[in-house]
């Protein structure tokens, strides 16, 4: 016959859950500063010069020079 697997004591299933949800909760937290961290680099992308001439919202310098004249 197959021996049945025992159960954990109680005592130590409630620390391995205290564990797991401390790990969770740290998890959470780092998952929030790098949100926080990827909306500041795409606000930074977003001012960029190079952005914006790339999305044409601004003037390249020699056609900007040109109409100058």
């Amino acid at each position: 016959m197959t021996q049945q697997p025992q159960l954990p004591e109680p005592e130590k299933v409630k620390q391995t859950v205290t564990q797991m949800r401390e790990v969770c909760r740290q998890f959470d937290s780092l998952n929030f500063a790098l949100d926080e961290l990827i909306a500041q680099i795409e606000a930074d992308i977003r001012k960029s010069p190079l952005t914006a001439y790339r999305l044409g919202k601004i003037q390249p310098v020699s056609q900007a020079t040109e109409s100058e004249r």
